[in-house]
């Protein structure tokens, strides 16, 4: 299982359950032939890449979640590499940018490994921890940029996740098996805004734009960033369309205003802003060397 997976299940209990929804429909995925799947890939590949987003994003709505469906198909988590039946929050956003950024069907598996691993795609290499090597690795790779700044502006806080050796012994950050080598240790930061700010500043986010929630930075736990998803700007509110675990159990477009005011109320493990970063297409050669595993990284803007 994936940190995410072991996140996921430790907050269960302290999760305040969202309405009950209607009975589930099929994804936008499940009807569709293999051959008209991979026409809607190929159709329109040059468009802006926000709107691509949108439109693959939108085939997932309904999607059950499952806590870390995705693997290597072997070793360690032999879950398979790619699957549109289930998602869990990061695994949905990993495969809309996938989606929106090939050009074809062929081209899906090298985006998905470019954007869920450092350099090969092994478990061990995988991108684990966000701040620590999900972000800055994808950053690293030209595939997103941090705009937090630039839509919250003076009301953007840099704030920090520190991992040290006692981190790692931790009972979740064991849980992913990672060898002694390949724990980061380090100092990462990263722009936020407040959660009490969010809202002013919402409606100004365009369609598209990946938002990552953040919680209060504790020693014993391996990441801050528990939750991500695309916002979308539509009938002149805001949402947040992304894989829920409480209530909904599956992809939606959640109101961004209930979401955060859920989000508020956690007291066990305090939600306290979240960060804005745009997907970009990558240049024509990206570096693939991963970021170091021990020292510090700034994820923020300059």
């Amino acid at each position: 299982m994936s940190l995410w997976g072991v996140l996921a299940l430790s907050l269960l209990s302290q999760v305040p359950q969202a309405p009950v929804s209607p009975p589930v429909r099929a994804n936008g995925w499940s009807a569709l032939t293999p051959e008209q799947r991979a026409a809607l890939i190929a159709d329109k590949a040059e468009s802006p890449l926000a709107e691509r987003l949108l439109g693959m994003s939108e085939k997932f709505l309904n999607t059950p979640y499952v806590l870390s469906p995705l693997g290597e198909g072997q070793g360690v988590d032999p879950d398979p590499t790619f699957r549109l039946d289930a998602v869990d929050c990061l695994t949905f956003v990993e495969e809309t940018l996938a989606l929106g950024l090939a050009r074809g069907e062929p081209e899906v598996p090298a985006l998905l490994e470019r954007i869920r691993y450092a350099s090969t795609p092994t478990y061990e290499d995988r991108n684990h921890l966000m701040e620590a090597q999900w972000l800055p690795n994808n950053i690293k790779k030209g595939l997103l940029v941090d705009v937090t700044r630039k839509y919250a502006k003076d009301d953007t806080v840099s704030v920090t996740k520190t991992l040290t050796a006692h981190t790692w012994q931790s009972k979740s950050s064991m849980a992913l098996q990672l060898p002694r080598e390949r724990q980061p240790v380090g100092t990462f930061t990263l722009n936020m805004i407040p959660l009490d700010k969010v809202l002013e500043h919402a409606h100004g986010v365009p369609s598209g734009t990946i938002l990552v929630v953040m919680r209060e930075d504790l020693p014993l736990k391996a990441t801050r960033i528990t939750h991500l998803g695309f916002v979308v700007q539509k009938k002149k509110r805001t949402f947040l369309r992304h894989a829920s675990r409480g209530g909904y159990n599956r992809v939606v477009d959640e109101d961004l205003e209930t979401f955060l005011a859920r989000n508020a109320r956690y007291d066990k493990w305090r939600v306290t802003g979240v960060s804005l970063f745009e997907a970009r297409r990558p240049p024509a050669t990206v570096a693939s060397q991963p970021t170091p595993a021990r020292g510090s990284a700034d994820v923020g803007t300059p």
